[in-house]
């Protein structure tokens, strides 16, 4: 066993261990392909974890039988999804419909993005560590939930939220007093957004964004965003990919948007050890907003869902972020 396919399977098995908690008299099926490197390493993981579980290769069966296995599991039951890029299951959001059916889930997407050196950091970024997550993961929630503002520090410039608070979302692990068991690996995240989105103006530069193909995009060096009551008003230093982005955003929604708060802990990703799906590396340890009217976590009035197209997230670059006058983030690092 080499030694990255040996930290993924230690892991993986934590994984299972503290955060799915999951229990191995009940039936687990993996359904995995073979399509790039990563998954195989992530199987091959599962494989060393899970010995009773059952491994569908997703070439090999139709996308009905696939489905059919997984719908007469039992609740309690773990279902794995290794993907390349995504599944096409015939079912509308196969994840909600498995948690349904109280069925823990363990999702690894788009893993075909992901080369080279990235794959190590990715097998990083799976690590758990339930004392690191949890105890900051509750404290930011706190924090935020008892707050009636915020900003967020960026060199000479400052993004300010003179609003309270969204109620806190956790994305750490912790299933406990949840509902659903499992979701999106890796983990790693606190997210909210203003209660008014009118209420957050400034200026802040941003290090990365996602682009039109959801990759980690970096500019050549940090672009500023101008925002004026909740909207991107203007930027300095913004390169052509980053402005056919925020172009498609005005096309279809008129407007550009600020909304999620995303306050990212997983400390396998920084400004130096990067992947290139966005959807992965949003859980870097440091600060991301939403660009566009897409977050349904938190309706808001005027906004209706079925308009709502674009969500894109952008990585604040070396920020400092305080909750009213208490300083929570700094020097890439969480102070709670």
């Amino acid at each position: 066993m080499t030694a990255t396919a040996a930290l993924a399977a230690a892991n993986i098995g934590d994984i299972l261990k503290f955060a799915i908690e999951y229990d191995a008299s009940k039936a687990a099926v993996v359904v995995h392909d073979n399509d790039c490197l990563l998954a195989g390493i992530v199987t091959q993981g599962y494989r060393d974890c899970l010995p009773n579980a059952r491994f569908i290769s997703y070439r090999d069966h139709t996308p009905e039988a696939i489905v059919e296995s997984l719908l007469t599991l039992p609740p309690g039951s773990l279902v794995v999804l290794i993907q390349s890029s995504r599944f096409e299951l015939n079912a509308f959001r196969v994840r909600v419909e498995l948690f349904k059916r109280q069925l823990k889930v363990i999702e690894h997407p788009h893993l075909g993005r992901m080369n080279g050196n990235e794959m190590g950091i990715y097998i990083d970024s799976l690590a758990y560590d339930p004392a690191y997550y949890r105890d900051t993961g509750h404290a930011l929630k706190r924090l935020i939930d008892a707050a009636q503002g915020g900003a967020i520090q960026t060199g000479d410039d400052c993004l300010t939220f003179d609003s309270p608070f969204e109620t806190a979302m956790l994305n750490v692990g912790d299933y406990r007093n949840m509902r659903n068991v499992g979701g999106q690996f890796p983990i790693g995240e606190v997210f909210t957004e203003a209660t008014e989105l009118e209420a957050v103006s400034g200026r802040l530069k941003i290090s990365f964004f996602g682009d039109r193909q959801f990759s980690v995009n970096r500019p050549p060096r940090p672009i500023t965003l101008i925002v004026e009551g909740g909207r991107v008003a203007d930027t300095r230093n913004a390169t052509a990919e980053f402005e056919r982005v925020l172009a498609d955003i005005r096309a279809d929604e008129g407007e550009i948007l600020v909304r999620e708060l995303g306050l990212g802990l997983n400390r396998a990703f920084s400004e130096s050890r990067t992947v290139c799906d966005i959807g992965t590396f949003e859980r870097m340890c440091g600060i991301h907003l939403s660009l566009g009217a897409k977050h349904h976590s938190y309706p808001k009035p005027g906004i209706r869902k079925r308009d709502a197209r674009h969500h894109v997230d952008v990585m604040v670059n070396n920020p400092v972020f305080r909750l009213d006058d208490t300083v929570v983030f700094r020097d890439g690092s969480w102070r709670v």
